[in-house]
């Protein structure tokens, strides 16, 4: 049961909770409830939940103030629960980065869905995948955090789901379409320039000087690869002006390279 992802589920009324509980219980989810905004953010320091479900009409604090200090702490994937109707709440909550949101009343089937999809999304990793490290950054897999200098780096969402599929393939070249469908969804498979602004900004919260590569290292055409013994060669880093650094640490690189530039 253990190894089962946990939810965290918070709301002030004790019927919500209730269903909530029995019907994640039932598709095999452990579930702890809290009754409100503060109680939440005491269990989530507690537990440390896989995902948070948040009212966000609660009587302390609201579901959408609970979830920034939730992401202060560590980028914990989050659901609210909404009013039906609540439209100018559901669009803030999601330009403010929650991960989906829920009308009630809403039907079981569609909560466990709505839940596993997300969790789908916001992590591909096993756990025991362990902690990948170089220079002063340790990136910790399993618990989704990542820290530089000893410091809990702050990284969105986004962010670190791109920073995962990198960590989890240490030294590999990751396709620029599998980050973006992994990411993103297919329907971001070609969107290139989306995917190097982003790069950029994990490279700087990694500690890379601008216009410089730091550890992430690009394929030209290929895609990107994280280079933890720092052997993958140098470069530019792509939104900073330059062509993007073509690294070639062995024989298999440098054919997929120039394969690549012969198809354009």
């Amino acid at each position: 049961m253990g190894t089962q992802p946990l939810v965290l589920v918070a709301d002030d009324e004790p019927r919500i909770t209730k269903l909530v509980s029995i019907a994640l219980s039932e598709e095999g989810f452990r579930v702890v409830t809290a009754t409100g905004g503060e109680d939440a953010l005491a269990k989530a320091e507690e537990i440390r939940p896989d995902i948070v479900l948040l009212d966000i009409v609660m009587p302390d604090l609201d579901g959408i103030e609970v979830m920034r200090q939730l992401r202060e702490q560590r980028p914990v994937p989050v659901i609210l629960l909404t009013a039906k109707g609540a439209t100018a709440d559901k669009a803030k909550g999601l330009d403010l980065g929650a991960d989906d949101y829920i009308a009630k009343p809403f039907h079981p089937d569609e909560l466990a869905a709505r839940v596993r999809a997300v969790i789908r999304r916001s992590t591909g990793v096993e756990p025991g995948a362990g902690v990948v490290a170089f220079d002063d950054v340790e990136i910790d897999l399993e618990r989704r955090m990542v820290r530089r200098g000893g410091e809990l780096v702050q990284l969105s969402r986004t962010e670190l789901l791109l920073l995962q599929h990198l960590a989890t393939h240490p030294g590999k070249v990751v396709l620029h379409t599998e980050l973006l469908t992994k990411v993103w969804g297919p329907e971001y498979r070609d969107d290139l320039q989306y995917l190097r602004v982003w790069i950029s900004r994990v490279r700087r919260k990694l500690g890379a000087k601008p216009g410089e590569p730091g550890r992430i290292r690009t394929f030209q055409g290929i895609g990107y690869l994280l280079d933890v013994e720092g052997t993958a060669g140098g470069g530019q880093d792509e939104s900073a002006g330059g062509a993007g650094d073509v690294a070639t640490p062995n024989a298999e690189a440098t054919s997929a390279t120039t394969a690549a530039a012969a198809v354009g």
